[in-house]
């Protein structure tokens, strides 16, 4: 469907806007939080528990090194933050503090799962945001129930909503070679589980970039602006690919047109949860943008459904 004239004359008014406020802001932000360089870790071919405590470890010290870099930085907020990250019960396979941060953490016991979910996050996620992040993680964790995993996987800077940086694939160019490494590694550790990619907002974006090289078996396109594609055979993917939209989401309201410019294209083109589009759509309830992973949500339920290797019992299609 053609965006309407209002929509995409409101489009076009962002992108004036945030192509003048973005350098002006970048000029004023404060310097970021120094971080040291992580240390040089072999990939992960081996998710026995031995194999993954020093992997626990190891991340948990780089934390621990961020977190006194930090205090020596004077930002006792992300001192505490990561002061949290690194306690007792908390497992990151791999931790880089710069830069806004880069993790991705295991909910959990990945040694014995045979369901492994990995959430890719949108707009807006970085150390200093990370809590609801990982609180969507455990509450989709609980609900796969046992035998499951759950890695929350930070793993590009994430674009603030509504900059240029979330109107084009830049980021998610960049990101995708990033997650298809590590779900590579994923795969060959645990070889015979059963990995579906969650891919939240802009994450989606994200998503469809690696979607060629991906080795999932499912993928979950959700609150999703558009991905770059099409529809699902541009994806190049042998995954299966679902997607769902709750009815309080204001990204309904975002053009779906993939705009050329100058320089670049914005937008990401076609509705996700659109026949046209050609995903298997799921009910996701009537929530807000961050409420796909609320506890008791029909979106929670039907997403935990979904990459443990299940149909929700509530399909529909939207026009």
């Amino acid at each position: 469907m053609a965006p309407r004239p209002r929509a995409l004359r409101t489009l076009l008014a962002a992108l004036v806007v945030t192509s003048v406020a973005l350098p002006l802001a970048g000029a004023v932000r404060p310097a970021a939080v120094p971080a040291p360089a992580p240390t040089a870790l072999a990939p992960l071919d081996s998710a026995t528990p031995a194999a993954l405590d020093a992997r626990y470890r190891a991340a948990r010290d780089g934390i621990r090194a961020a977190e006194r870099m930090a205090t020596g930085h004077g930002d006792r907020r992300r001192a505490a933050a990561l002061r949290t990250m690194a306690g007792t019960g908390r497992h990151f396979l791999s931790f880089d503090g710069r830069d806004g941060g880069r993790t991705a953490e295991v909910v959990g016991d990945l040694a014995h799962a045979d369901r492994i979910a990995v959430l890719v996050p949108g707009s807006d996620t970085s150390l200093d945001k990370y809590g609801r992040f990982r609180a969507g993680a455990q509450a989709l964790q609980g609900e796969m129930g046992p035998r499951s995993a759950v890695v929350a996987w930070l793993g590009y800077p994430t674009p603030a909503t509504g900059s240029a940086g979330s109107l084009t694939t830049g980021r998610a160019d960049r990101a995708a070679p990033q997650l298809d490494v590590f779900i590579r590694e994923l795969s060959a550790a645990k070889p015979g589980a059963r990995t579906a990619v969650l891919c939240h907002s802009y994450g989606s974006v994200v998503c469809a970039r690696a979607a060629p090289e991906l080795r999932a078996d499912t993928l979950v396109l959700y609150g999703s602006p558009g991905t770059g594609a099409h529809d699902v055979g541009q994806l190049r993917t042998r995954a299966v690919v679902w997607a769902g939209r709750a009815s309080g989401d204001w990204i309904a309201d975002v053009p779906h047109l993939r705009l050329p410019l100058l320089v670049t294209t914005v937008g990401f083109g076609t509705d996700p949860v659109s026949t046209a589009f050609g995903a298997r759509v799921f009910d996701a309830g009537t929530g807000g943008h961050s409420d796909y992973l609320k506890p008791g949500s029909r979106s929670l339920r039907a997403i935990a459904l979904i990459a443990s290797g299940q149909s929700p019992t509530e399909e529909h299609r939207h026009a």
